[in-house]
């Protein structure tokens, strides 16, 4: 999916992820799957939520329609990669970034404040797994797991920037950047209070 060029320039996570974290999650493998798994679950019904919430936008639904199959696709994956090595899904966690990101979102004001706010989180959520995905198939130890990941990161690139020229189709792209921006900002600012975790994404 292409993105104009404007927006490819505003694009960029602010803060990398501490590179020790690669090394904390090769040490709960079974616990950053679980997570994984349930990341992409997510990804998909929250994609499902937004075409119901916004039947009337034909391109959003266009597009978003091949990402809940692509991600539920994902969610199987990992499931899968789970019973290869004879490890469990565990319960889902509370995620504890998302959250916070959530709480940036404005509730009030008109559907489009809402609606961006609402794609820019997305994008943001899909930029950083991108990210965590990329560090892992660069980090760590094992050959397939690399691999494996390498895909996930491919795909996450794609995502992220879908959900900014979603923005775009529907919103001034002058409002898009200057909001994305303060996004970016914020979750930087999340980043640098979250615990460093092994057991997690996010």
């Amino acid at each position: 999916m292409e993105l104009s060029p404007d927006a490819r320039n505003i694009l960029g996570l602010k803060l990398p992820t501490d590179p020790r974290w690669v090394n904390l999650a090769e040490l709960s493998l079974e616990e950053i799957l679980t997570d994984h798994a349930y990341c992409e679950q997510k990804a998909a019904t929250t994609c499902i939520t937004f075409i119901q919430r916004y039947s009337q936008m034909e391109k959003l639904v266009r597009e978003l329609a091949p990402i809940v199959t692509e991600e539920w696709g994902h969610f199987r994956l990992v499931l899968a990669e789970l019973h290869k090595r004879n490890l469990k899904l565990g319960k889902q966690r509370k995620d504890l970034y998302v959250n916070k990101l959530f709480e940036f979102q404005q509730k009030g004001g008109d559907w489009e404040t809402r609606f961006l706010d609402q794609m820019l989180s997305m994008a943001l959520i899909e930029a950083r797994s991108c990210e965590r995905f990329k560090r892992l198939s660069e980090g760590l130890d094992d050959a397939y797991l690399r691999q494996f990941y390498r895909r996930f990161m491919e795909s996450e690139a794609g995502h992220y920037t879908l959900f900014i020229e979603l923005a775009e189709t529907y919103i001034d792209k002058d409002i898009v950047r200057k909001r994305w921006a303060e996004w970016l900002a914020y979750e930087a600012d999340v980043m640098r209070g979250l615990e460093i975790r092994g057991d997690r994404i996010h």
